[in-house]
């Protein structure tokens, strides 16, 4: 895609997002798409370690938990100021990502997978568990509501939605820049393959600690602002049902692109509005639609548009070769 269609294409999501509170039929409408927006600055973040270098961590849910109650435990039970706390859940997650990422990305494949995935559950048992920090399987209530910058305030749905919208719109930019950079390449290139990035002077496990920092940032991030949105936590948001959700977000978009995770993470809260009668038995009902998915739209809506174009343009420029050869001969 072009540079200039791409900066129009964005310019009319933008757009869009600016103008959904005129659509939306009422302020569930808005809770929901907003919340939306929150999980899909997570999957952003879940995407760079998985589409992009190439590691598929299930703790990805633990450290949004982890952002998410460094917000509710300083606002509730110490007074700190929300945007105080909020810039705290990035830096609590990024620390403890930065300890889990040195032992766990030594390992590499299912390894790292099954490692990470037993991180999320001790982190899930210690926020359950540990009532005095935590509040336990009782969960936090009373977050307050992010605080007023200057004139605005923060007290209403439609607030709250441009609110996290804007967030969103600062971390995609974020993003775009960071996986257009030299640094961006070595994580594609490890992805690739670990031997050929290492053999060009790609330091593997520097460069994959610095993705998995990057990653859970995002994650804790995303947390500190569902924390100040439902302003409740409980437990379940560590659960590996979270990152499972993020992770068919990123399939079903497409894994590997900046578009795809996005439209993912729009889509799914509100095909699950949608089926909430099923909300019992969706591993059931997902799990044979992400196989179907895997199998015969293995790289997601956009992923597999981007393909499309690929093919086109090959496709367009192979008459044109083959005349200028025959005008050449």
């Amino acid at each position: 895609m072009s540079p200039g269609a791409a900066r129009i294409g964005w310019a009319v999501l933008l757009a869009a997002g600016l103008a959904f509170p005129l659509l939306a039929r009422n302020d569930y409408h808005l809770t929901v798409m907003s919340t939306a927006y929150i999980f899909a600055l997570a999957t952003l973040g879940l995407n760079l370690i998985v589409g992009y270098t190439g590691q598929f961590n299930l703790a990805h849910s633990g450290f949004m938990a982890v952002g998410a109650y460094t917000v509710g435990i300083l606002t509730v039970d110490h007074q700190v100021p929300f945007w105080i706390a909020f810039a705290l859940s990035g830096v609590f997650a990024t620390v403890l990502g930065f300890f889990v990422g040195i032992v766990s990305l030594r390992l590499k494949g299912h390894f790292f997978s099954i490692f990470t995935m037993s991180v999320g559950y001790i982190m899930f048992l210690v926020i359950e568990k540990w009532d005095s920090l935590t509040h336990g399987p009782v969960g936090i209530i009373g977050i307050p509501v992010p605080s007023p910058i200057g004139p605005l305030r923060f007290e209403t749905p439609l607030a709250l939605y441009y609110l996290v919208f804007a967030v969103l719109v600062v971390g995609v930019w974020l993003m775009h820049r960071i996986t257009r950079s030299l640094l961006g390449r070595s994580f594609m290139a490890i992805r690739n393959s670990d031997a050929l990035a290492e053999s060009i002077g790609i330091n593997l496990m520097r460069t994959k600690l610095l993705a998995f920092m990057l990653s859970v940032f995002y994650a804790g991030m995303a947390g500190g602002l569902y924390a100040g949105f439902v302003r409740f936590l409980g437990p379940g948001l560590a659960g590996v049902e979270t990152t499972f959700d993020m992770t068919v977000s990123m399939i079903v978009g497409g894994l590997g692109t900046l578009l795809g995770p996005l439209v993912g993470a729009i889509m799914m809260p509100w095909l699950a509005q949608y089926l909430q009668f099923l909300q019992e038995y969706r591993f059931i009902v997902f799990g044979p639609i992400l196989i179907l998915l895997v199998i015969f739209v293995p790289h997601g809506i956009v992923g597999s548009f981007l393909a499309w174009r690929v093919r086109r343009a090959a496709a367009q420029r192979a008459p044109a070769a083959s005349v200028g050869g025959d005008r050449h001969a």
